[in-house]
């Protein structure tokens, strides 16, 4: 059986109820991310009673090694005086953009390039 978001968005992976759980445990807002999926990189942001869905490219990177620790810092310092959802949405562009460099260090699963947009201010990291 089919399950649908108020916005007509099909529910995905059991995001919505872990999200909501953590959520309604601890009094606040949870971002389940979704980059590891195959064909995508969307994330479920749950807060306050609903749910809200931030599509996102998935990028042909081997290197992904520290990509949720690089978001959730991300939004954390962007989040000064903006909506969690604003925080979100440009939180998603820098590690996006961060990713899309092709940065290969090491062997394995290395690291995202953290500095690419080192000197270009103008960027608005928006996803």
């Amino acid at each position: 059986r089919q399950r649908f978001y108020q916005d007509g968005s099909k529910v995905r992976r059991g995001h919505d109820r872990g999200g909501k759980q953590i959520s309604e445990t601890y009094h606040c807002a949870v971002l389940c991310k979704g980059g590891h999926q195959l064909n995508d990189a969307n994330d479920l942001l749950y807060r306050d009673g609903s749910y809200r869905w931030f599509n996102g490219k998935r990028i042909d990177n081997p290197n992904t090694h520290g990509t949720g620790c690089t978001l959730s810092s991300a939004i954390a310092a962007v989040w000064q005086g903006e909506r969690i959802e604003q925080a979100v949405r440009r939180a998603k562009g820098f590690v996006r953009g961060a990713l899309s460099t092709g940065l290969d260090l090491g062997q394995g699963s290395g690291p995202l390039d953290h500095m690419w947009c080192h000197g270009k201010p103008h960027l608005p990291y928006s996803a």
